[in-house]
């Protein structure tokens, strides 16, 4: 196990996962899986651990991406099987085995491994900072210091069913309307690039003065007939250019995560949904007995939003010299004064985790009402809209038909 360990962590080794089929002393057949940069590897690391090789094959790096769906997934199993008494590394196996996507089965054996070479789980864990962050890596290795893990496993894989809910919600929320431009965009287009052109040729043989509308929309449609490739083009490569800059560039997302705040209608949702996340975060930490300066910085990239980081990093900076949450928290200016109050009264009394539990269960049913009220909103709005757009064209088109009787 040494050697494999030590093989684990030294940079630039590529390791493969196998799996395996041998024997015990007592002829028992096992199989398993195992990570290592050969078979030589398994079968050592397998002869130290009296298993008989029978078998080893490499596997095929096959599956898809590991979603955060799948993580918060994976953290309720374990938590269940914990609370129920399974042994981690079986729990690990299990869950593994079970799962429909290869590539969370790779980082399942990946972590076991890791633990069954001597690494806590909070260490197995910290190896995969792109599934695993901060928070749940605290959470875990608070939970494995208090003896309390399957507790803490729970109140993990409750807080990101809530979080993961938020984003699904917010995400539904925005896709109505996007999906609605994007068919109505394609449908103008349709009709700028095929239906127009025909009513064209149909007008130039009325030998009239054609209305100014329906001049202006046969303009559109010439613009569109001879660029539709430099308009889909530019248009595409605008909004994919945009959302790569947003994903890779911190100044963009900054920028656009001061923006949504603002926004008319969509800013008070963000900002609703910003403060669950706020609080909740806070809340699982803080019952974790995870010290508040410690919780903060964890807390301070889960809200989502570069305001709050600021915010909360101007916080822990007063908390750590001595201020209290409360005094800090009204400092920003970010924070409403019901959260504050709640805070305060929770601080006052011993129970600031069961008070930001309220918080955030508060603002997550405020984020459901503000989704429900958004799509009411939403639907006429682009009703008005469509019914404006594809209407004023079609109008445009048969306002010279209704001057046919006077050029007859």
């Amino acid at each position: 196990m040494a050697t494999a360990a030590a093989a684990a962590k030294k940079p630039g080794i590529k390791e493969f996962n196998f799996s395996w089929v041998g024997q015990d002393k007592s002829g028992k057949t096992l199989r398993g899986e195992i990570r290592a940069t050969g078979e030589a590897q398994v079968n050592a690391t397998l002869r130290r651990q009296g298993i008989k090789v029978v078998g080893v094959k490499k596997q095929r790096l096959t599956g898809g991406k590991i979603t955060e769906k799948d993580i918060t997934l994976f953290t309720r199993q374990l938590a269940t099987m914990m609370k129920s008494g399974v042994p981690l590394l079986q729990a690990f196996d299990i869950v593994g085995k079970g799962h429909s996507n290869p590539a969370v089965a790779r980082l399942l054996v990946d972590i076991k491994t890791e633990v069954e070479t001597g690494s806590s789980l909070k260490q197995a864990f910290e190896k995969h900072p792109l599934h695993f962050d901060a928070l749940f890596c605290n959470l875990v290795g608070a939970g494995e210091a208090a003896g309390i893990l399957d507790s803490l496993l729970d109140r993990l894989a409750t807080y990101k069913e809530k979080i993961l809910a938020i984003k699904s919600k917010i995400k539904a929320a925005l896709f109505y309307p996007l999906a609605v431009i994007v068919v109505a965009f394609v449908i103008t287009a349709v009709i700028m690039i095929f239906v127009i052109p025909a009513f064209k040729q149909v007008f130039t043989s009325f030998g009239a003065d054609l209305p100014a509308p329906t001049l202006f929309v046969m303009a559109v449609s010439d613009f569109f007939v001879q660029y539709w490739y430099a308009i889909f083009g530019g248009l595409f490569g605008a909004v994919y250019g945009f959302f790569w800059t947003w994903k890779r560039s911190v100044k963009m997302q900054i920028v656009m995560d001061r923006v949504m705040l603002r926004l008319p209608v969509f800013g008070d949702l963000v900002r609703k949904s910003s403060l669950a996340r706020w609080t909740r975060t806070l809340a699982t930490m803080f019952a974790a007995g995870v010290p508040l300066v410690e919780a903060l910085d964890s807390v301070a990239g889960a809200a989502g939003n570069y305001e709050y980081y600021v915010a909360t990093k101007k916080i822990q900076t007063e908390v750590a010299t001595g201020s209290s949450l409360t005094s800090a928290m009204q400092g920003t200016e970010v924070f409403p004064n019901m959260v504050v109050q709640m805070v305060s009264i929770g601080e006052e009394s011993g129970s600031l985790d069961a008070m930001l539990s309220k918080v955030a269960d508060f603002y997550d049913q405020e984020v459901d009402d503000a989704v429900e009220a958004l799509a009411s909103l939403m639907e006429p709005m682009i009703m008005v809209v469509l019914g404006t757009l594809i209407g004023g064209m079609v109008i445009s088109m048969y306002l010279p038909i209704f001057k046919l009787g006077q050029v007859v």
